[in-house]
């Protein structure tokens, strides 16, 4: 998949992540906003990053804003906003789900 345009998934309430995808040139650039930053950044950009990589996307700008998310959620958010910004309209649920858990 190709990130075609920005795209938005998730909220800023309490144990959601808001995850922001815009196309770049090259690479994967993560922009982290956090309270736990120093604690779980690490954590959190992993997420995201191999959740990218799962779906093949090489080169996007990503602007996370965390307000204590699990990495299911994480996970979850990174998905939507991938298929928003490329205007995929096939969910394969099973292949999705075998990895997410």
């Amino acid at each position: 998949m190709e990130i075609k345009h920005p795209a938005t998934a998730g909220t800023l309430e309490s144990s959601d992540i808001q995850i922001t995808l815009s196309p770049a040139i090259s690479g994967v650039a993560i922009q982290l906003q956090s309270s736990v930053e120093k604690q779980f950044g690490h954590q959190i950009r992993s997420v995201i990053e191999a959740t990218l990589a799962k779906l093949g996307i090489e080169n996007v700008a990503v602007d996370a804003n965390d307000k204590g998310a699990l990495d299911c959620t994480i996970k979850a958010r990174t998905i939507a906003a991938v298929y928003r910004a490329s205007d995929n309209k096939t969910f394969d649920w099973e292949e999705i789900n075998a990895w997410i858990n």
